[in-house]
């Protein structure tokens, strides 16, 4: 029987991965997170990996504070990129297959079509230099990997935009969203099943791939998308980056192209509505 290691065990993937691990009993699962697992004790993480001896790792584990990363340079190499230089070069060794997240933010953010995998890279803030050094550290070390660069991801579990915006809607007579920073969302649970789907499918093919859910929205339309399915009364209003000020610049245009995933193994995608739904759902039957 196929061990997998899943990094990041009790984030917003790695949770989802877990829901679906109960009926893949065909695979015996292994989720950690830092008390288990620590990414960042980089002397000693080839040999805890040795000792869980997996013939398959998810790396879900990052350094995902975009803001807090931008004082937190170390912090953010060491799990973006160092750690992840460790894991390839020993899944590598190991005959070990390796599927490892990435995100939207290796890109500058200046096109105006959906990006595909060959996209030039440009990361504009620290989370994305080190998820863009952590791709490249992971495919140099391994080149049988598979990178899914995905974005916007929420969940069901753990803090995201979707439930912080469900609860400010009920707390607040109005909100400020931003309306000029374009992609599409990513239902952490939609992103675990097409990781099945490929760990499942018999050709395994290396390289980077695409995933979102389908669908082209700004922030605010994604808010208002959430007003909507919510029944929430609050009013909002869109507005522009510079209005919102963060410690670190975000892409203005992130979209992700899916072509590739989707011939690739056959992937099914989503539109960002429907599973907005399917989560929101989720959340009502969680808080009663």
């Amino acid at each position: 029987m196929n061990k997998i290691l899943i990094t990041g065990g009790n984030g917003q993937l790695g949770s989802e991965l877990q829901v679906l691990s109960k009926v893949q009993t065909q695979y015996e699962w292994v989720f950690t997170d830092y008390q288990e697992l620590d990414l960042c004790d980089l002397d000693h993480l080839a040999a805890s990996i040795a000792e869980i001896n997996p013939q398959i790792i998810i790396n879900c584990a990052a350094h995902t504070a975009v803001d807090k990363a931008e004082s937190e340079v170390e912090l953010s190499n060491a799990l973006n990129h160092k750690a992840v230089a460790i894991m390839a070069k020993w899944s590598h060794d190991n005959n070990c297959k390796l599927i490892h997240i990435s995100t939207d933010y290796v890109f500058d953010g200046n096109s105006a079509v959906a990006l595909t995998e060959e996209a030039p890279t440009a990361p504009i803030n620290v989370y994305g230099v080190t998820k863009l050094a952590g791709e490249k550290a992971c495919m140099q070390n391994n080149p049988n990997a598979i990178i899914i660069r995905t974005s916007w991801v929420y969940s069901s579990f753990g803090n995201n935009f979707v439930k912080t915006m469900s609860r400010l809607m009920q707390e607040r007579d109005s909100l400020s969203v931003v309306n000029d920073q374009i992609g599409s969302p990513t239902y952490a649970a939609d992103l675990a099943q097409a990781i099945l789907t490929i760990i499942n499918h018999p050709n395994w093919q290396a390289g980077i791939y695409h995933f979102s859910n389908e669908g082209e929205i700004s922030w605010f339309e994604f808010a208002k998308a959430i007003q909507e399915i919510g029944g929430f009364e609050c009013q909002l209003k869109g507005i522009s980056s510079s209005e919102y000020p963060t410690p670190a610049q975000r892409p203005a245009y992130s979209l992700l192209d899916k072509t590739k995933i989707k011939t690739t193994f056959g992937v099914e995608v989503p539109d960002y509505a429907t599973s907005l739904k399917s989560c929101m759902e989720l959340l009502r039957i969680n808080a009663n």
